[in-house]
């Protein structure tokens, strides 16, 4: 779907179905629009809105009560309990086998509520907080979690042998900005029932704030990498300062690039360890993740971008050495647009964080064009949750990023030395003899010689070069490999900040 602006009455035009549809959802969206941001938070009784964490988490929906379990239907779902920081209601609606819609009526019994003391009269439209989908992902016997959609636009998927890590959200707003991020949430769902031979469900979610409302499809394919199909249309208020489309947040806490002590006896602690561009003509761009100890914005100017994604390219455990959250075994998530997205850039958002239970890294694409009120927009991408994004990859990449002071025997604080270890199936093959250099660039400060040197522990090439900084400038860096005329690896791209 290409990047369409039209006026909301456009929109809403050939909306009548028998079926319920996409169009159901952007009517929806566009009536919506022409009304004040109302959010549908009602007051929850005490016993939920007094509720601390461990209280929370020990409401758990019944797996008997799954729905379609007893069905033999490929696909589950459940629902997510309104309480604690879930003060939103979302209503959640059936589609069955006719393709009409009815919502699903708050039940007490579909919950196992543990320590907490609850009465068995709860309201009735007390409604839910959010959904999961479920899916045999790893056995044909057991299903497991395959998507969950809870908490302001947030979702995420899995795909087979993977640990939730990384989110997607439906729309960022002003992220990054010294005014207040705004966050949409999805107020409502509709699920269609899926047949009994179904390989992929659909829902649609109805996202509303106070500057857009938006109609989403949903197309999940389950599998070794579970991919969704996102089709939105946005209807918009009042003109966004900063529009953010197909928004990935992450965690990143430490990794082998931060050059300050970090207290922990892990050597590293992070959902995705780098940002991934490929740019319309086939220039993939890698950008190491940081915690920074201040916030920080990068751009990257990009026109209809082949794709942007945070991966974990990290997968080996000794280097996370947690038993626990199992950081080896997060997926990477990737954005791959439908259709002509136009100019725009690429955004990367890293904020400080003292602890790994914060989300502190953001991705998205911005349009290039503003927003204006009375405007829709209507794209599309598809959403690869998956493992080894990069299985069928030749060419080189980077493999880690390594920072430390300069000088050799006796070291010198005062120049950084950067270690940038490439590796891939075409650098494997090279000659340890083969003439490999480098190409090394910096916005600020001055640059040694550059040293590529073959790595036959890594399989791979080494880079290495020191940076003078200019003061506390910022230097903007970017490096490649290349073998005369012959580009031999993607680019890397640092930002390096005196700290």
């Amino acid at each position: 779907m290409s990047n369409v602006w039209a006026d909301t009455e456009d929109a809403a035009q050939n909306t009548a179905t028998t079926e319920f549809s996409l169009a159901n959802v952007a009517q929806r969206a566009a009536e919506l629009a022409q009304t004040p941001y109302e959010p549908d938070r009602p007051e929850l009784p005490h016993y939920l809105a007094n509720l601390d964490y461990d209280h929370y988490r020990d409401i758990r929906f019944n797996p008997a009560r799954n729905f379609w379990r007893n069905e033999g239907l490929p696909f589950q779902v459940n629902f997510f309990h309104r309480g604690f920081l879930s003060q939103d209601r979302v209503t959640i609606n059936f589609i069955d086998d006719n393709g009409q819609a009815a919502p699903a009526i708050f039940e007490h019994d579909l919950f196992n509520y543990g320590k907490n003391l609850v009465p068995d009269d709860m309201p009735g439209d007390l409604g839910y907080a959010g959904l999961r989908l479920m899916y045999p992902l790893n056995r044909p016997d057991i299903f497991d979690d395959l998507a969950v959609f809870q908490g302001a636009s947030y979702f995420r998927a899995l795909g087979k042998d993977l640990n939730y890590g990384l989110s997607a959200r439906g729309l960022a707003i002003d992220t990054g900005l010294p005014s207040r991020e705004e966050f949409p949430v999805f107020r409502e769902f509709w699920i269609h029932r899926p047949t009994p031979d179904a390989k992929s469900i659909t829902l649609y979610g109805l996202l509303d704030s106070d500057s857009v409302t938006g109609a989403y499809q949903f197309i999940i394919h389950p599998g070794v990498e579970t991919v969704i199909d996102v089709k939105a249309k946005l209807f918009f208020r009042k003109s966004v300062q900063k529009l953010g489309i197909a928004p990935l947040t992450s965690m990143f806490f430490h990794g082998e690039d931060t050059d300050r002590f970090i207290d922990d006896f892990r050597p590293e602690v992070h959902d995705s360890d780098g940002l991934l561009i490929e740019t319309s003509y086939g220039e993939r761009i890698w950008r190491p993740l940081v915690n920074p100890i201040g916030l920080r914005v990068s751009n990257f100017q990009v026109e209809n971008p082949r794709s942007f994604a945070l991966l974990q390219r990290d997968r080996n455990f000794h280097n996370y050495e947690d038993l626990e959250a199992h950081y080896h075994n997060r997926p990477s998530a990737v954005v791959e647009p439908q259709g002509n997205w136009g100019k725009g850039v690429v955004e990367l958002v890293e904020i400080p964080s003292n602890a790994e239970r914060y989300d502190n890294i953001g991705a998205y694409w911005i349009p290039e064009r503003p927003t204006a009120a009375g405007q829709e927009l209507n794209f599309a991408y598809r959403l690869r949750f998956t493992k080894d994004p990069e299985a069928a990859m030749l060419g080189g990449r980077v493999s880690s990023t390594r920072i430390g002071a300069g000088g050799t025997d006796i070291l010198d604080p005062n120049k950084r030395k950067f270690v940038v270890d490439f590796t891939g199936e075409t650098l494997a093959k090279l000659d340890p003899a083969t003439p490999v250099e480098a190409l090394v660039f910096t916005t600020s400060g001055q640059l040694s010689k550059p040293i590529v040197q073959a790595n036959p522990e890594g399989k791979g090439w080494r880079l290495f070069f020191e940076l003078t900084p200019n003061g506390n400038t910022a230097a903007d860096l970017r490096a490649f490999l290349r073998n005369g005329d012959d580009v031999l690896s993607e680019t890397w791209s640092f930002r390096w900040v005196r700290e």
